[in-house]
C-alpha cells in the first residue's frame, strides 16, 4: 500500500472525518456502478454502499488495510453484494415454496381459511389511523419501498419504519384469536420481508 493511503488510513483510524469524507467523496459514485453492475438495482447498490462506508466508520479502530485502500472498499462492496443476492434468493424461495403449496394442496379448508383472512385483514386495516393505514396501504398493497413512502408522505423513514411496525403489531394483535397458528407464522415473516423493502 502507497505511503499516501497509509496515511489516510491511519487518520481514519484515529477519528479524522476529513480523512474519510475524502475517502467517501472519492469513491462513492464508482463503488455504487459497481454494486450496481453487480446486482442490477440502483437503490440497493446505494444503500449497500452507505452502509458499508457507515460500517468502515463505526468500526474504524481496526482499518489495518494490507493491500490498496481501493481493493479493500471494492471487497468490501462486492461482499455485501453477494450477501444481498443471498438475502433475496431466500425470500425467493420462501415465497415460492409458499405460493407452491397453496397452489398444490387442493384443501377447500385452506382457501376458506385463506378469504376468511383476507376479509379479517381488511377489516382490521380499516381500523388503523389514518397515517398509518396509509403507511401501511403504501407499502403491503402497492408494493413501494419505504424510501419512496417517505418521500411522498414528506416523512423520514424512520417514522415510516415505525408506522409500519406498529401497524403490523397491531394487526398481529386483531387477528390472534381468529387465525391459525402457522398462518400466524407466515404473517411473522411477511413482516420480515417488508421490513427489508
Amino acid at each position: 500500500m502507497e505511503n499516501q493511503e497509509i496515511k489516510v488510513c491511519e487518520s481514519i483510524r484515529n477519528g479524522d472525518k476529513h480523512a474519510f469524507e475524502s475517502v467517501f467523496k472519492t469513491y462513492y459514485k464508482i463503488l455504487c456502478s459497481y454494486a450496481n453492475q453487480i446486482i442490477a438495482d440502483s437503490d440497493n447498490s446505494e444503500e449497500i454502499v452507505q452502509e458499508m462506508f457507515f460500517q468502515l466508520w463505526q468500526k474504524k479502530e481496526f482499518l489495518f488495510i494490507e493491500t490498496s485502500l481501493k481493493s479493500y472498499l471494492f471487497r468490501a462492496v462486492h461482499n455485501s453484494c453477494l450477501n444481498f443476492i443471498k438475502h433475496n434468493k431466500i425470500k425467493l424461495a420462501y415465497s415460492s415454496s409458499y405460493l407452491h403449496q397453496n397452489e398444490t394442496s387442493g384443501s377447500q379448508y385452506l382457501l376458506d381459511e385463506s378469504e376468511e383472512l383476507r376479509v379479517l385483514i381488511g377489516k382490521a386495516v380499516e381500523k388503523l389511523p389514518p397515517e398509518r393505514k396509509k403507511v401501511f396501504m403504501m407499502i403491503r398493497y402497492e408494493e413501494r419501498k419505504y424510501q419512496e413512502v417517505a418521500d411522498i408522505l414528506g416523512i423520514s423513514v424512520k417514522t415510516v419504519e415505525n408506522q409500519m411496525g406498529k401497524a403490523m403489531q397491531f394487526l398481529r394483535e386483531a387477528l390472534k384469536g381468529y387465525i391459525p397458528v402457522f398462518i400466524m407464522l407466515i404473517f411473522v415473516v411477511l413482516q420480515i420481508i417488508f421490513k427489508f423493502k
